[in-house]
């Protein structure tokens, strides 16, 4: 008996060498008669970017920070929670804002209430947020700029929910009572349209047909509305957060490291999308391996391996030519049932049967390793397949390599070879 083991995606001859160690030794540990090969396919058919990388934007990033960069990740943060300028603004405050920071903290009375307003007058934040209370739930459209603009973008079923959210949240109404004059008002009409507008595109996601332009112009159509000028930004919540977004958003690192990250996910990304286009070389390659010693095969195929044996095995049995030797199929951590799925399988129609002649299968998988699926759903009735859960209590991606050292693999494939009748 023979095992020929094929590695996943991304995997070159290093790392191919520890790992196929590691798998030999156990597998001869455990079938110390048997023959444990391997199919290193990384070099020959793995991807790599022929003109350098040249088609990297920002492969050597700039010195100095990107203006455009930062305003993008400001908006990555309100996309991710669009009260958060409020949220500063309302715990923060202004520093002429009415506050009296050695006034009494006890009691009910309200710490930053300004001593000296005239009774039964609202302060002109409470203003804004009234005003922001009644602006229609749906612009008219046409006729409207607002209207228009919100339909044009996709935004307009995302508004209502956005725009009451804004209006009844905790955040607005204590940045109101704090804005107790002119200028803190009009800072505040800002960050409540800002809100609005990352509340509907959040919403939205990516139904949304929005430009910067056209999310810029629906801030300072709200922030008109509510009396502010959105000319002039929110000068204390944009500091703040526009800070805190350089550093703790997604945007700022791939902007400035876009390229090294794509060289460095090239390997694994481009093995795949390689595969896709091209896999027929790989496929006849993996053919040859397997023809290549007599006897019966035991084929185990991690991740991208996994799927280029299952397409190898289904077109060499529909065509009536089963792959010589080639008795039990095990995949690990495969994306091969997704595949199917989603009718990106060269080897098999969508919703398709496994060909007569295609061998046992064994699927084996993590439920915390997003890159493995499951085979039998997706095959109902199919008697050859059998799905296997191992849980390594790791998380992804950590996860999708850890099969290899748990011991459970070793035994759930040795009970297939024994129900297969491999010896």
């Amino acid at each position: 008996m023979r095992f020929l083991f094929v590695h996943g995606t991304g995997v070159r001859r290093e790392r191919h060498d520890r790992l196929f160690a590691l798998v030999r030794e156990r597998l001869t540990a455990r079938f110390p008669e048997a023959r444990v090969d391997s199919c290193y396919w990384g070099d020959r058919f793995g991807a790599t970017l022929g003109a350098d990388g040249r088609s990297v934007p920002g492969l050597r990033p700039a010195a100095a920070p990107d203006p455009v960069d930062a305003e993008t990740a400001e908006w990555t943060l309100l996309l991710a929670d669009p009260l958060c300028e409020l949220r500063v603004l309302a715990e923060a405050g202004w520093a002429d804002g009415g506050q009296d920071p050695d006034g009494p903290r006890g009691g009910d009375a309200d710490p930053f209430a300004d001593p000296f307003a005239m009774p039964g007058v609202q302060p002109a934040g409470v203003q804004v947020l009234t005003l922001l209370a009644g602006l229609p739930p749906a612009p008219p459209h046409p006729g409207d700029e607002l209207g228009a603009l919100l339909h044009g973008t996709g935004l307009a079923a995302a508004f209502p929910a956005a725009l009451t959210a804004a209006a009844d949240s905790a955040e607005a109404a204590r940045a109101a009572d704090r804005a107790t004059g002119e200028p803190q008002a009009r800072e505040l009409a800002t960050a409540l349209a800002r809100a609005v507008t990352a509340g509907a595109l959040a919403a939205a996601g990516a139904d949304a047909d929005c430009t910067g332009a056209e999310r810029d112009r629906l801030v300072e159509l709200l922030t008109t509305r509510l009396g502010g000028d959105a000319r002039v930004p929110g000068a204390r919540a944009a500091a703040v957060l526009g800070r805190l977004a350089m550093r703790v958003t997604t945007q700022p690192l791939l902007n400035a490291w876009r390229g090294s990250l794509t060289v460095g996910a090239t390997p694994a990304l481009g093995d795949i999308l390689r595969y896709q286009a091209r896999g027929h070389d790989l496929r006849e390659f993996l053919h040859a391996q397997i023809a290549a010693a007599p006897g019966p095969t035991v084929l185990i195929g991690h991740s991208l391996g996994g799927i280029a044996l299952v397409e190898l095995l289904a077109l060499a049995a529909a065509r009536g030519e089963a792959v010589p030797g080639a008795e039990l199929l095990v995949t690990v951590g495969s994306q091969a049932p997704f595949l199917h799925e989603l009718g990106a399988l060269t080897a098999l129609e969508p919703g398709a049967k496994l060909p007569y002649g295609f061998p046992r299968w064994l699927n084996v998988y993590d439920r915390h390793d997003v890159l493995s699926y499951l085979a039998g759903p997706v095959f109902p009735g199919d008697p050859r397949i059998t799905d296997h859960e191992i849980g390594s209590r790791q998380p992804f991606p950590a996860c999708h390599s850890a099969y290899w050292k748990q011991d459970s693999l070793y035994e759930r494939i040795g009970q297939a070879v024994a129900e297969a009748e491999i010896g």
